[in-house]
């Protein structure tokens, strides 16, 4: 038996596999997949619609990039500190605090509509300025989060199967991203006004939000925590920097041109699908000799094709881990960064048919292949105790650069044009893609 309590004479590597090693994970590792299955739900169902939720409530285009840019400040500045703080407190109390504010990021969207349009003196407030205060408060779990999660992965995992132990996880918590967006699809068809039907939504993430923060506080076991040092300011993020393992470095560049192309075009997946191709779902079923119109607007289409997405992730995540354990992460994480760099130029060039944009996100699913093995090869140098803020650092310095990507690709749609936007993403990903392939370096445990 390997650390991660999986045996390793099995050679299975489908998903329902993965499922019988997550449920033989240590507890700890566990419970806090159960936790990232409760916050990835809420956050699933929500933040792929946001984009459209802020058109709705008066927003532009520019502003819909201006919104990923807030996110990717938080995506910079909240995993350092959060990583610190969970090697510090240890896990089980960073997560929990977490989460609550998570949840009440959750409650804010939810009632940003019926705040409506503030007069503050001179100055206007619109509604959607709410959901950018939402976005500070829902984005805590997953980001603050980050640090916490990796190293307890670490911590309950054998070295040489990091890969496989963050493929468990992953698949489970991935499985909410599957169930998440078609559920979010089903509460959307059951009102005409997006607006209104989203915030069916919203109430389903703040129940789930309040679920995932009480499990993991009761549940989690935290007599293995690794404590680290405490925070000691700027400091001793200077010193993590220096300290960054060597082999991460090339890694990081790589994944940072990756993710600057994917930040300028993300959060407007889902207006392609509701405002340029406008294409929704039609079609009729036929069921014990009666037929049923099938009729989805391309904002609940969008989420099914969300799931679709996730669908083929949960068949590949967990044959690319195995596949690494063969031939290396580097490769992995290398099918992943380039499905990543294609995906944008794929999808604003296809046709605008059902068929085809089923293909895309079909397409789209592959880039999680290397999720796993990429976390593996982040955490993987760590050594214990420090995993949090390695994790933190790494983050730190990949999403302070890629900071600016959405209110560049906000700029080139609202003032240029989707085509020349989603284009240019697809060259600097291409790019990112080639220097990891060249200089990337290899986790020595799969070397």
């Amino acid at each position: 038996m390997t650390g991660d309590g999986v045996d390793s004479e099995r050679d299975e590597s489908g998903p329902l596999e993965t499922f019988r090693r997550f449920f033989a994970l240590k507890r700890d590792v566990l419970v806090l997949s159960l936790a990232m299955f409760a916050f990835s739900l809420g956050f699933q169902m929500t933040n792929r619609f946001l984009p459209e939720y802020l058109v709705a409530l008066g927003a532009s285009g520019f502003v819909v990039g201006l919104f990923g840019t807030v996110g990717n400040v938080i995506s910079a500045v909240y995993p350092y500190p959060g990583g610190a703080i969970s090697d510090r407190v240890g896990s089980r109390y960073a997560l929990t605090l977490f989460g609550l504010i998570s949840t009440l990021g959750f409650v804010v969207w939810l009632v940003a509509p019926g705040v409506g349009t503030v007069s503050v003196g001179s100055v206007t407030v619109q509604p959607w300025l709410w959901i950018f205060v939402g976005l500070l408060l829902a984005q805590a779990w997953k980001s603050f989060g980050l640090g916490a999660t990796f190293a307890v992965v670490k911590q309950a995992t054998d070295p040489s199967r990091l890969a496989a132990g963050f493929a468990s996880t992953e698949t489970f918590r991935r499985t909410a991203f599957l169930v998440g967006p078609v559920l979010a699809a089903v509460l959307i068809g059951l009102q005409s006004a997006f607006t209104v039907s989203f915030q069916y939504v919203l109430g389903v993430a703040v129940a789930f939000g309040v679920l995932g923060t009480v499990a993991q506080h009761l549940l989690y076991d935290a007599s293995e925590d690794t404590l680290g040092d405490s925070f000691a300011g700027l400091d001793r993020i200077r010193r993590d920097l220096r300290e960054m393992p060597t082999t991460l470095r090339p890694l990081l560049v790589g994944d940072t041109l990756v993710r600057f192309a994917n930040g300028m075009v993300y959060v407007f997946f889902v207006l392609v699908i509701t405002r340029i191709y406008e294409v929704g779902f039609e079609t009729t079923v036929s069921l014990a000799g009666s037929s049923y119109a099938v009729d989805l607007s391309p904002e609940a289409f969008f989420g099914y094709l969300l799931g679709v997405e996730m669908l083929v992730a949960l068949l590949v995540m967990a044959p690319a881990a195995k596949a690494a354990e063969r031939v290396g992460l580097k490769p992995v994480v290398a099918v992943g960064f380039a499905v990543y760099a294609l995906f944008p130029i794929v999808l604003i060039n296809a046709p605008g048919t059902q068929l085809a944009m089923v293909l895309v996100f079909a397409f789209s699913g592959l880039r999680f292949a290397g999720l796993p093995s990429h976390k593996a090869l982040i955490v993987g140098p760590a050594r214990q105790g420090a995993g949090g803020r390695v994790t933190g650092t790494y983050y730190l310095l990949r999403n302070t650069i890629v900071i600016p990507s959405a209110a560049l690709g906000g700029y080139l749609w609202e003032f240029v044009s989707p085509e020349v936007a989603f284009t240019i993403a697809a060259v600097i990903g291409v790019a990112g893609t080639g220097y990891f392939l060249l200089f990337g370096e290899e986790f020595e445990a799969y070397a």
